[in-house]
């Protein structure tokens, strides 16, 4: 017969085989994380080398030249600004109203179920989808490209990031402040745009602020939708040119001012980037 362990004796061994494992996982977890923050610093540090050469004066006030000549991306900047704004302002405000939907409204409505499940098809859906099917309704069917299109598919891709934070947010606002605020006699929508949205809205402007920062890389829409512009264009209705889209088109060029100007791009990007990371972090600390 097998002599058992004493209870002590089995304690340690389970404890000593833990530990063994949790060396393991931690290890495995610290080389998977210098495995992503090592490729991260080469990006980072390749984006400032190159880009940092191409910043000058020009780079903010001339337009995008022809090859082997001197220029800018002013059309680029203001085209991107124009277009990111302009979706912001569309798509912010539908994916408010639709996440106080889901979450104050009707929470387990099946119009509720059908709406998070369309979301997150569009939360996954590629983005080039979006573009191509903006392509298809508005492009081929007006038969040009223009600004406005290129909002349009931005702005579907701002909808499902605000809903979902939204939602998100507002869900996580205790109760008692609703029923202290019903108690009082205050009507549904004063409970809403008072006391939730107010208590979510940090939550809820980060949401924005990392949408904002994810269509503004966006390329594959654009090329779908707004094409490009060499010259300034304030008129929406017609091809505009953007950064993304000149970093496309300049980066894989033969020609070294194209090259330069397109990491003088990506460096605005990441700098933009950047700076709403930063700033969303700064309100989730403050809430």
């Amino acid at each position: 017969m097998t002599r058992a362990r004493p209870p002590a004796q089995a304690r340690t061994a389970r404890y000593a085989a833990r530990q063994r494992v949790n060396r393991v996982a931690l290890a495995l977890s610290l080389a998977a994380m210098a495995f992503g923050v090592f490729w991260l610093v080469w990006i980072l540090w390749e984006t400032l080398r190159l880009g940092l050469g191409g910043m000058s004066l020009a780079l903010f006030t001339e337009m995008t030249p022809p090859p082997n000549e001197a220029g800018g991306l002013a059309n680029a900047i203001f085209g991107s600004l124009m277009m990111v704004a302009m979706a912001t302002f569309i798509g912010t405000p539908i994916g408010i109203m639709a996440g106080v939907y889901l979450a104050e409204y009707d929470p387990r409505g099946w119009l509720a179920g059908v709406t998070r499940f369309v979301n997150d098809i569009l939360l996954s859906a590629p983005s080039i989808v979006i573009g191509l099917f903006v392509y298809a309704v508005v492009v081929a069917q007006f038969k040009s490209f223009s600004a406005w299109a290129g909002i349009a598919s931005l702005a579907l891709i701002v909808i499902p990031v605000v809903i979902r934070t939204t939602e998100n947010m507002l869900s996580l606002v205790p109760a008692s402040l609703r029923e202290a605020a019903y108690a009082l006699g205050a009507p549904k929508w004063r409970v809403i745009t008072l006391i939730t949205l107010r208590a979510a809205r940090a939550g809820v402007i980060t949401g924005v602020l990392l949408a904002v920062a994810r269509i503004a890389g966006e390329t594959a829409p654009l090329l779908f939708t707004a094409l490009n512009n060499q010259f300034w264009n304030g008129d929406l209705s017609k091809p505009m040119a953007s950064l993304p889209v000149t970093i496309f088109k300049f980066a894989m060029s033969p020609y070294e001012n194209w090259q330069q100007l397109a990491w003088a791009a990506v460096f605005l990007i990441t700098l933009a980037v950047l700076g709403l990371n930063i700033l969303a972090r700064v309100l989730t600390r403050q809430k």
